[in-house]
């Protein structure tokens, strides 16, 4: 799976630069896309809009710009431009009634992965591409496994890395991101205007 998401990178390369991808897996039945994207815009409807080039167009946006894409039980959420992540009380309350992944980086670093479920962030795993420096917070056992997969990789595997932290979400939910949902033309987008603190 490691060698989907390289290939992927090798493809989009532009995804580097930063990107936050949230996978979020509903407990309750109820809990619907829409109420989703209402509690990454902090209770408000998010503007939806259709862009005819969206990963070029999307660049001039101050505000985050989401891919939504729907999975066998999971949602899956991609902010392009800037690689900006909520902030945790955001994912918290993402997280009620809901399992939350996500990664995230952008061209500052912040190389993020976390886990939240219950309303709670359970484990969090900063600068994860410096196998040196790595700070972790929360249940270790949680990211055990990509830890594994981090240490399969060398030093300066970069993209091995960032490969690596998608593989180990679609490992751990079944959703993945495929390279073709990136080259679209004429697609619908999310624009979150209240996303600050």
């Amino acid at each position: 799976m490691i060698d989907h998401y390289r290939s992927l990178f090798e493809w989009q390369q532009w995804l580097e630069s930063g990107l936050c991808w949230i996978v979020v897996q509903p407990l309750d039945k109820e809990v619907t896309v829409n109420d989703l994207l209402r509690r990454l815009n902090r209770d408000r409807d998010p503007e939806q809009r259709t862009m005819a080039y969206p990963t070029e167009e999307a660049i001039d946006e101050d505000l985050p710009v989401l891919f939504v894409f729907k999975g066998e039980g999971a949602s899956g959420f991609l902010e392009f431009t800037y690689g900006i992540a909520p902030y945790d009380h955001t994912l918290t309350e993402l997280a009620k009634r809901s399992r939350v992944w996500m990664v995230t980086w952008h061209f500052n670093g912040g190389y993020t992965i976390l886990y939240a479920a219950d309303g709670e962030i359970r484990a969090r795993m900063r600068d994860f591409i410096f196998t040196e420096h790595v700070f972790k917070e929360g249940d270790p056992s949680i990211l055990a496994g990509f830890r594994a997969m981090l240490d399969g990789l060398g030093p300066e595997d970069y993209r091995g890395k960032y490969s690596a932290a998608f593989a180990f979400v679609e490992a751990v939910t079944g959703m993945g991101l495929e390279s073709e949902w990136l080259d679209v033309e004429d697609a619908p987008v999310v624009i979150l205007d209240n996303f600050g603190p």
